[in-house]
C-alpha cells in the first residue's frame, strides 16, 4: 500500500469504544456475520450496552468507525479473567472479532486485535488467549498469535 493509500486507510477508518448509538450503525447486522444474534431491541441493546460498560477496563468492546457511511465494519472485544495462578495473574480474552464483508483487506482485523492484546497488557494480563477457526488460523499467526492446545466447547 503506498503512503497516500495508507493515510486514506487512516483518515477513513477510526478505532473507539463500542457507543450506545453504534446499534443504528450496523454493529449488530455486524455482528450477524460472525455468528447468530438474533433480535435485539432497542432496550435489550441498551441494556446490555450499560452491563457491560460497568465493567470498565476489564470488558472492552473496541469498534471501527468508517467516517464516510458511518457504519461500524469492524468490532472486537477482550475480557480480563482474574487468577490464582501466576500470583493472582490476569489473562486476557479475546472474542467476536469480525470485520464486515465490504471493509476486508484495509487490515482492520489487525487493527482491533493489536488494539485489544495492547489493552490486556496495560493492564497487567501475563498472556491473551482466543479461540478461531481454521480458517483464520493464519490470520491471527500473522497478529503474533502461536497455536497452543486444543479448543473444547459445549453449547447449550
Amino acid at each position: 500500500m503506498s503512503t497516500n493509500e495508507s493515510n486514506e486507510t487512516l483518515d477513513r477508518f477510526y478505532l473507539r469504544r463500542l457507543e450506545l448509538s453504534d446499534k443504528s450503525k450496523g454493529f449488530i447486522d455486524l455482528l450477524q456475520q460472525l455468528s447468530a444474534v438474533g433480535s435485539i431491541s432497542d432496550e435489550e441493546f441498551e441494556e446490555r450496552f450499560h452491563e457491560l460498560a460497568s465493567r470498565g477496563e476489564e470488558h472492552v468492546i473496541c469498534v471501527v468507525e468508517d467516517r464516510i457511511s458511518r457504519r461500524i465494519v469492524a468490532t472486537g472485544t477482550v475480557f480480563v479473567e482474574k487468577k490464582f495462578l501466576r500470583g493472582c495473574g490476569k489473562a486476557g480474552h479475546i472474542e467476536d472479532v469480525v470485520v464486515d464483508a465490504s471493509a476486508r483487506g484495509a487490515k482492520l482485523g489487525k487493527k482491533v486485535v493489536d488494539s485489544l492484546v495492547e489493552h490486556a497488557r496495560l493492564l497487567g494480563c501475563y498472556k491473551v488467549i482466543l479461540d478461531c477457526s481454521m480458517e483464520n488460523k493464519g490470520f491471527y499467526k500473522k497478529c503474533g498469535f502461536e497455536e497452543k492446545a486444543v479448543q473444547m466447547a459445549i453449547y447449550f
